[in-house]
C-alpha cells in the first residue's frame, strides 16, 4: 500500500458517495423542477439511501469472493450510466429510480475500503482507513460545493453530468493503476449472506453499528436540511453560497485525519466517547443558524470533525476484529450508516415544514443523544474488541 493507492483509493470513494449526496444543495431547485413539495424533497437523497442499503446487503459481501478491483471498475462503470439516467429525467419517478440504481452501485465505497484494508500492514491499517475515507467525508461535502457552482451554471442536472464523466474516467483509470485483488472461491455467496446476518448478533459489531446509525441520521439532518433555512429568510443565498458552507465541513472532516493514526495507537474507543460528545455539542451552534452564520460555521467544522473521527475509529475497531471477512463486515457496518442517513435526510425536511429549524435541530440533536448513550452502553463490548483472541469466524 503506497501513497498513490490511498489517494486513487480515496478519490474513487469520493466520487462515488458524492453521486448519493450531490443532490442536497439543490433540492429546492429539483423539487421545483419536478413538482416535488418541500415536505417529500428530501427523498431525492433518501432513494439514493436506500439503493445504497440494498446494495451493502447483496454487492458488498462479493468483496470477500472475487477480485475487488473488477468489481471496483464494474460498479464505477454502472454509477456512471445511473446518473446519466438522472441528468436526463424527465420526470420525478424516473430521478427517483435512477437515484436509487447510483446509490446501489456507489457501494463501490465499501469494496475500495476493503480493498484497502487488505493490503495495508495491521499497523498501517488506520493511517489507510483515515485516508482512504477521508474521501468518503470530501465526496459528501465536496458534492455540495460543486453542486451549488454547477447549479448556478447549468442547473441541478449539470451535476449529474459532470460526476458521471468523473466516474467514467475512473472506471477507466482503475485497471491501469490498481493491482490484481485474486479472491480466494472455497467460500460461498449463501454462506457471506448468513455470515452477513449474523453479524447482527454479536454485541461488538452492534454497537459500533448503532452508533454509525445515530451518527449519520445527525449528519443527514444537518445537511439534508441546511439548505431550506439558508435559502429563506433572514439569508437568501444562492445554491453556490449555501454550497460553500461544504467548505466548512471540509475543514472538520479533515481535521479527524488523525483519527486512524489515534485508532492505531489504542485509542479508538475514547476516541469515538469524545467524538461523539463533540457531535452533541455542535447542535448548540448549529441552532443559531436563525442569526449568526459564524456560529453555524463552527458547529458544521465540530459535527464533521466528530462524524470523521467516530466513522475511521469504528471501522478501525470491526476490520480489527473481523479480520477474515473484512468485506462481509464493512457492508453490514454500513447497513447503519445508510439507514441512518436515509433517516436523517427524510425526517429532517418533514419536521423543517412543521417546525421550522428548531425543530431540524432538535431532531439532530436528539440522534446525537442516541449514539452518546449508546456508546456509554457499549464499554463493556470495547473492551472485549481489543482483545484478539475474539476475533471470530
Amino acid at each position: 500500500m503506497n501513497e498513490r493507492t490511498r489517494l486513487l483509493l480515496a478519490v474513487v470513494c469520493g466520487v462515488a458517495v458524492a453521486s448519493t449526496y450531490a443532490g442536497q444543495p439543490v433540492l429546492g431547485q429539483m423539487g421545483l423542477d419536478l413538482d416535488v413539495s418541500v415536505d417529500a424533497v428530501g427523498w431525492f437523497v433518501a432513494a439514493g439511501q436506500l439503493g445504497y442499503l440494498v446494495g451493502l446487503i447483496f454487492l458488498v459481501p462479493l468483496g470477500d469472493l472475487l477480485d475487488r478491483r473488477r468489481l471496483i471498475v464494474l460498479h464505477l462503470a454502472l454509477v456512471a450510466a445511473s446518473l446519466v439516467v438522472v441528468a436526463v429525467a424527465p420526470t420525478a419517478w424516473v430521478v427517483f429510480a435512477g437515484l436509487a440504481i447510483a446509490g446501489l452501485f456507489a457501494v463501490v465505497v465499501q469494496t475500495a475500503v476493503a480493498y484497502a484494508t487488505e493490503l495495508s500492514a495491521p499497523s498501517e491499517r488506520g493511517r489507510t482507513l483515515g485516508i482512504v475515507t477521508s474521501g468518503v467525508v470530501i465526496g459528501i461535502l465536496g458534492a455540495r460545493i460543486l453542486a451549488g457552482f454547477l447549479a448556478d451554471l447549468w442547473g441541478w442536472r449539470g451535476v449529474y453530468i459532470v460526476l458521471a464523466v468523473l466516474a467514467a474516467i475512473l472506471a477507466l483509470l482503475v485497471p491501469l493503476l490498481l493491482p490484481a485483488d485474486v479472491r480466494s472461491s472455497a467460500s460461498k455467496y449463501g454462506l457471506l449472506l448468513r455470515s452477513f446476518a449474523g453479524l447482527f448478533t454479536q454485541p461488538v459489531f452492534l454497537s459500533r453499528g448503532l452508533i454509525a446509525f445515530f451518527l449519520f441520521a445527525s449528519f443527514g439532518a444537518l445537511w439534508s436540511g441546511l439548505a431550506l433555512p439558508l435559502a429563506g429568510s433572514p439569508w437568501y443565498l444562492s445554491e453556490t453560497q449555501i454550497g460553500l458552507f461544504g467548505i466548512a465541513g471540509l475543514v472538520g472532516a479533515l481535521g479527524a485525519a488523525r483519527a486512524g493514526r489515534w485508532a492505531d495507537a489504542g485509542q479508538a474507543n475514547r476516541t469515538t466517547g469524545i467524538a461523539v460528545v463533540i457531535l452533541l455539542a455542535s447542535w448548540l451552534a448549529i441552532g443559531q443558524l436563525t442569526w449568526s452564520l459564524v456560529l453555524l460555521i463552527l458547529g458544521v467544522i465540530l459535527l464533521d470533525f466528530a462524524v470523521q473521527a467516530v466513522h475511521v475509529s469504528n471501522q478501525h475497531i470491526l476490520t480489527t476484529f473481523y479480520a477474515n471477512r473484512v468485506s462481509t463486515t464493512i457492508g453490514a457496518y454500513m447497513v447503519f450508516y445508510s439507514t441512518g442517513s436515509a433517516l436523517g435526510a427524510a425526517a429532517t425536511t418533514a419536521v423543517y415544514a412543521t417546525a421550522d429549524w428548531r425543530g431540524s435541530v432538535s431532531l439532530g440533536a436528539a440522534f446525537a443523544a442516541g449514539g452518546l448513550v449508546t456508546w456509554v452502553l457499549s464499554l463493556r463490548s470495547a473492551k472485549r474488541a481489543a482483545c484478539p483472541d475474539h476475533l471470530r469466524k
